[in-house]
């Protein structure tokens, strides 16, 4: 049977609108692939905001349509930089090309992705990787998985033989938050096997969910690129928190997703 977004109603449930959400990430996927392949130049920061911007309008102009037919009262984000709480009520969270600068350099770490929140809190979420085909998808109280297969985080339990991740601190932020991610780079190289550092960050929480690397942190943030992988980590049996070991929310400074048996090693490493 294709794959054809279905007309919903207000009975349609949860499991139903994430099968339906996947098929709308997937259709933008599909539109951000075919513009992928060749280095994108641009000479000033002018012409690389155009540049971003344009991936974001392909892949919004088939997201918005198809996810508003899902949900038509629920209410619309798609500024990846934001962050904080939402206002009461139902919320589509969107980063139409997650690693959108991977994209135009031709780097493979890109995806889409589209996260309900109900009354501040992702109810599901699905990630596309366009170039390797992949689906992740969560559902609160349902699990993780990657096209239909559970995901589950690692059963690791020393960060001496763990593979931790970070993300860059984003253009133009706080010096203190920048030079709070270098102390904390060099802390992890200390503490941790080994450390990758790359953006996006949502790419670093799949592998966490996955078990591919055992914890992730990141300071500041935006809730287009944490809630998906928050969830997805979450579904699959790891710990959310901020740096400090307290409950994670949006509006947290920092976050930390990690399997449950590196988590305190984590957040005591972090700490120094």
């Amino acid at each position: 049977m294709s794959e054809t977004l279905q007309t919903a109603d207000v009975a349609a449930s949860d499991a139903d609108l994430l099968s339906q959400t996947a098929i709308a990430v997937r259709a933008a996927g599909s539109a951000l692939r075919e513009r992928f392949g060749e280095v994108v130049r641009y000479r000033t920061r002018e012409e690389l905001m155009r540049a971003l911007a344009a991936n974001d309008d392909t892949a919004l102009d088939i997201l918005r349509p198809l996810l508003t037919r899902l949900r038509p009262d629920a209410g619309w984000v798609e500024e990846e930089l934001d962050g904080g709480a939402l206002p009461p009520g139902e919320w589509w969270v969107v980063d139409p090309a997650e690693g959108n600068v991977n994209h135009l350099h031709a780097l493979p770490e890109w995806a889409v992705t589209a996260t309900l929140v109900r009354e501040n809190q992702p109810v599901l979420t699905a990630v596309h990787l366009p170039l390797t085909g992949e689906t992740y998808t969560a559902l609160t109280g349902a699990g993780a998985h990657l096209d239909g297969r559970p995901l589950h985080v690692s059963q690791t339990a020393d960060l001496g033989l763990s593979i931790v991740a970070t993300s860059q601190a984003r253009p133009e932020e706080d010096e203190k938050v920048v030079r709070r991610v270098g102390s904390s780079i060099t802390a992890m190289l200390f503490g941790a096997l080994v450390v990758r550092t790359a953006v996006p960050a949502t790419l670093h929480l799949l592998n966490v969910a996955a078990g591919r690397i055992d914890a992730f942190w990141q300071f500041a943030g935006a809730r287009a690129d944490l809630l998906p992988g928050a969830l997805l980590v979450t579904e699959a049996g790891g710990r959310i928190s901020d740096a400090e070991g307290r409950p994670w929310i949006p509006q947290s400074e920092s976050l930390l997703a990690a399997a449950p048996g590196v988590h305190a090693e984590a957040v005591a490493t972090l700490s120094r």
